[in-house]
């Protein structure tokens, strides 16, 4: 035997009541918050530009606060792969999908106080388009995905 000292395995910093395997609520909702934040920063924008620009539609904001929902999802994800970098695609994944399944009930909010002329699920220019729901969960999986691998990069890199 060897009398070097054996060391004791470092404490985890989750709990076993966080994790479902390698699934970490707390990183997910956690990042899912986060991501939320960004899109509804994203939606109030839209609604200032929308009151004051002449030609909203028209115009290059619509790209520019798509591309903030984007990055709403991917940060998501980023933020659950680094704080769960052995399950960074579930992880991930999750925390981009749950951004968008807690940014509908804001959207419905935002469309029952100004979106009077519309309508929300039917008509001709509904809020909620079924491919656009498809699209968005689509979208927020992959980008909550990469993040999430980058983080996990970015987690392991500051460990060593």
């Amino acid at each position: 035997m060897s009398d070097e000292p054996v060391s004791p395995a470092p404490p985890s910093p989750v709990t076993p009541e966080q994790t479902d395997g390698v699934v970490n609520r707390a990183a997910v909702v956690y990042s899912a918050l986060v991501g939320l934040l960004i899109l509804v920063a994203a939606s109030v924008i839209d609604a200032i530009l929308d009151r004051n620009v002449d030609n909203y539609n028209d115009s290059g904001w619509r790209y520019v606060l798509f591309v903030m929902v984007l990055v709403g999802y991917f940060v998501a994800g980023f933020l659950a792969g680094r704080r769960a970098p052995g399950g960074a695609l579930t992880n991930g994944a999750l925390a981009g999908t749950f951004t968008f399944v807690l940014w509908v009930p804001v959207r419905m909010i935002i469309w029952a106080v100004r979106d009077e002329h519309e309508q929300l699920f039917t008509g001709v220019d509904p809020v909620f388009k079924p491919g656009q729901i498809f699209g968005h969960l689509v979208i927020a999986s992959a980008l909550g995905m990469l993040g999430g691998i980058l983080g996990a990069r970015s987690a392991i890199k500051r460990a060593r």
